[in-house]
């Protein structure tokens, strides 16, 4: 099995710090705002990840945390008028929800940044300790970037190329321009906490470092992210890490790809972005699923029009196949060995869901062709589908039950002006009692697809 690993920019083969077991963590959400669909895809990927490599047998901690108090949380809650803990709690029990709607485990650990300020503020002065580290009058506290040689290994850039268009914050307070924050002193009417030195609240960048290190030690086999986190947040996290432990704290570090909606990235301040609760409404969980992991997970994903209905008419003609096998021949017993390894061998190769995915036209017009036939291995082949491939959260549902969800899901389409001109004809007829014109205008209507139902108060119009 080879993993990209974005900090030697090559595929390498899977070897864990400790045979059989793999140390894993996910970097999760700041919980300022409700869950978007590139939220829901780092969650699926990692999942599927933690997933897979369960498959092959290792067994997995898998860590990942929400970042429940930041700027933004508490601007946010502000203009709530609630507390900024009030507000955080709330958007997590919202952020859980949709996510177990989209039919994704939680991880093994959660992990909170508020639950963690001691071993952060333990982190920080271990640090300042050995030189990496320095309080400034401020309150502030800032990590020393000059104090750590290797800053910059993960995202392949100089500190003059990192400072380049980023906007320096509290500079006079700083040795450096690129130092940044491990803690913030609090301002007027902040949450905060009591520190060594003084009230305030963490950084972004150190809740992870210390998180992790509470929750594995001093390395892990595993850290993922969207690829907008390689600099600075996981650059940092490698300074601060390395800096306390004189270890190199990650040995796979994993990145996906980031969300654009018809060519542009995906953002508020544009207005496109995606929220996975709106979608769940149009779509069903598996065809999101089934639209995203079309893409390998290391690439962009362009969100078009079409991307969601097709991957929902995908599986649909899929569920319809796995229906006609189960009524004709019941559920099978025995599975097809050949389809799953063809999987774990897309899988093998960097977690390749796309090629994984892709497998599947030819398996199910094999399968069509043997039901065709009469051939009732079609069963097996179908009854090893779902084990396969409900470690991608797809085919896990009854196919009547599936594609009623679809149905229920699917707008109403609307009545064309001809058709519901010719309907008020028939309705107008059928009140004067003029039988024969009503039976017309029925046909007419008939004619062109659509079919007029009466009611006690009046008719409806549907497509046939």
């Amino acid at each position: 099995m080879r993993i990209y690993n974005t900090l030697t920019r090559t595929k390498e083969e899977f070897v864990p710090l400790e045979a059989g077991k793999v140390k894993m963590y996910a970097c999760g959400i700041t919980v300022s705002g409700e869950a978007h669909i590139g939220h829901g895809f780092q969650a699926l990927i990692y999942d599927i990840m933690r997933k897979y490599l369960e498959k092959k047998g290792y067994k997995v901690t898998y860590a990942r945390n929400y970042t429940d108090v930041d700027d933004k949380i508490i601007a946010r809650a502000k203009e709530e008028g609630v507390p900024a803990d009030e507000y955080a709690a709330k958007m997590i029990e919202r952020i859980d929800a949709v996510m177990r709607e989209m039919d994704i485990d939680d991880p093994t650990l959660w992990l909170k940044a508020t639950q963690n300020i001691g071993n952060i503020e333990d982190f920080i002065s271990a640090l300042i300790q050995k030189g990496h580290a320095y309080a400034a009058p401020s309150g502030d506290v800032y990590f020393d970037v000059s104090s750590f040689p290797g800053y910059g290994c993960l995202s392949n850039r100089s500190v003059e190329d990192m400072l380049d268009g980023v906007r320096v914050e509290n500079a006079e307070d700083k040795k450096n321009p690129a130092d940044f924050a491990l803690w913030k002193a609090a301002k007027p009417g902040e949450i905060c906490w009591d520190s060594p030195w003084g009230k305030g609240r963490p950084g972004w960048h150190i809740e992870c470092s210390a998180m992790n290190r509470a929750a594995f030690g001093e390395q892990i086999d595993i850290h993922g992210g969207g690829r907008d986190l390689i600099f600075p947040h996981h650059e940092n996290e490698i300074a601060q890490t390395e800096s306390l432990t004189g270890k190199r704290f990650v040995k796979y570090w994993t990145h996906n790809g980031l969300i654009k909606v018809n060519g542009q990235k995906m953002s508020k301040s544009l207005g496109n972005s995606l929220l996975l609760e709106d979608l769940l409404k149009k779509y069903t969980n598996e065809a999101i699923k089934f639209a995203l992991l079309q893409t390998n997970y290391r690439n962009d994903i362009n969100i078009t029009d079409s991307l969601f209905p097709e991957a929902e008419r995908h599986l649909t003609s899929f569920y319809k196949i796995i229906g006609q096998v189960e009524d004709a021949f019941g559920r099978g017993s025995e599975g097809n060995a050949a389809i799953d390894a063809r999987f774990d061998e897309a899988m093998d190769d960097d977690f390749n869901t796309a090629l994984a995915l892709s497998e599947l036209f030819s398996v199910f017009k094999g399968i069509s062709a043997k039901c065709a036939a009469g051939d009732a291995s079609c069963a097996d082949d179908v009854l090893q589908v779902r084990k396969t491939y409900s470690l991608l959260g797809l085919f896990k549902k009854d196919a009547a039950a599936y594609l009623a969800e679809v149905a229920a899901k699917a707008p109403a389409e609307e009545v064309p002006a001809r058709v519901a001109a010719l309907a008020e004809q028939r309705w107008q007829a059928k009140k004067a009692k003029n039988w024969a014109e009503a039976d017309r205008l029925r046909a007419e209507i008939d004619a062109l697809g659509y079919a007029v139902k009466d009611g006690r108060e009046g008719y409806a119009v549907t497509k046939k």
